[in-house]
């Protein structure tokens, strides 16, 4: 066997290590043994919030668990593949094993982020909003791209995906959009993510072809359950209801079911067209509001967080956390972390783990060294 391949096997097995010792692995499964049986129990949603959460604790342990094997397996499977392949002289088993090694190797660096995601909310589902900014039809347009990268960077983590609010461009594009992201983890791998994102190319909405630079926001919360109390005044509140709109060939309200949600204390505003029901999309409205409240309560605890603030700040030059460069150069760098890619296009189609493990590790640290 390579000494390159040896190497890949040892830092995998070090990342299991790791893992172990987070999940106290002689515990594990006998506790994890146990949630089943008690989850099985006719009385088990006779306390729904308790059953609420030993569920949470039951399919976190499952996921951790059943990852630890994941990448046993693997070592031993494609080990046994690469000594049967040399024994019989056949390199395409080997190479074949050897490429299955190295693809392990990422995943079992992306659960070593995963077992640092311990924030009080980083196992939850997730909303994502995204925002243009000043420029009209580019900066539109550049939203839209962004919502793209973030629905195929979900899709390649098998997150399911709802639009919970979609408002088009004047003339292409979105002036805003609001995701709700279903996964594992999904706000802990996206947290990071809230910012400003500027775009440089050649404008295709400019007859002189000149290169334009362009400005989207990007804001993560996380989605609470019943469990969080987060206390709202209705007088604080300022409603409004419009006619639901939808992208391309979507179906479009007749009535105004859409719902829009101001909180004048915070000034946060958070919006709904989901449902055809206007009473569904206040009460949707309202649990993304609550939401919008809790992140700024997480944002006031972690002091060490970045400063993607409790409040939205400007759409433009000095908040930016990541440029896309696809003139006069191809090129994405993040502005915190210095990681950069020279395939944007591949990025744009969602390949964003090595920017979020970067900045997720980043500020781990920081949090760490506090």
């Amino acid at each position: 066997m390579r000494a390159e391949i040896e190497k890949v096997i040892g830092e995998i097995e070090q990342v299991v290590s790791l893992l172990r010792r987070h999940l106290d692995w002689d515990t594990a499964q006998p506790r994890l043994d146990e949630l089943n049986a008690r989850s099985e129990s006719p009385d088990f949603w006779n306390d729904p919030e308790k059953a609420r959460e030993l569920m949470r604790e039951r399919d976190e342990l499952d996921v951790q668990i059943k990852a630890v094997k994941e990448l046993e397996s693997g070592i031993r499977d494609n080990s046994e593949l690469i000594e049967m392949g040399e024994a019989e002289g056949d390199a395409e088993i080997v190479s074949e094993a050897e490429k299955a090694l190295l693809a392990l190797r990422d995943t079992a660096h992306r659960r070593q982020i995963e077992t640092l995601l311990s924030g009080e909310a980083d196992g939850n589902d997730a909303y994502l909003e995204i925002h243009s900014g000043a420029g009209g039809t580019e900066s539109q347009d550049w939203a839209s791209m962004l919502l793209r990268m973030y629905t195929r960077w979900a899709e390649r983590r098998k997150f399911k995906v709802e639009t919970m609010e979609f408002h088009a461009g004047e003339e292409a594009g979105i002036k805003s959009a609001t995701l709700k992201i279903t996964g594992h983890n999904a706000y802990g791998w996206l947290k990071t993510e809230s910012g400003v994102h500027r775009l440089v190319r050649i404008s295709p909405y400019d007859s002189q072809a000149r290169r334009h630079t362009s400005f989207s926001s990007a804001w993560i919360y996380p989605v609470v359950d019943d469990t969080i109390d987060i206390q709202i005044n209705e007088a604080d509140l300022k409603v409004d209801t419009y006619r639901s709109s939808g992208a391309g060939g979507q179906h479009v309200n007749t009535t105004d079911s859409a719902i829009r949600i101001t909180h004048v204390p915070s000034g946060i505003v958070v919006a709904c067209q989901q449902e055809r029901s206007q009473h569904k999309n206040r009460a949707t409205a309202m649990n993304m509001l609550k939401a919008r409240l809790y992140e700024l309560e997480l944002q006031k605890r972690e002091e060490a967080a970045n400063a993607a603030a409790a409040s939205k700040t400007d759409i433009g030059w000095g908040h930016q956390i990541r440029s896309y460069v696809l003139q006069p150069y191809q090129m994405v760098k993040d502005l915190r972390t210095g990681v950069e890619s020279s395939q944007p296009a591949v990025v744009l189609d969602g390949d964003l783990d090595p920017f979020m493990e970067a900045s997720l590790a980043a500020r781990l640290g920081g949090q760490a060294e506090a």
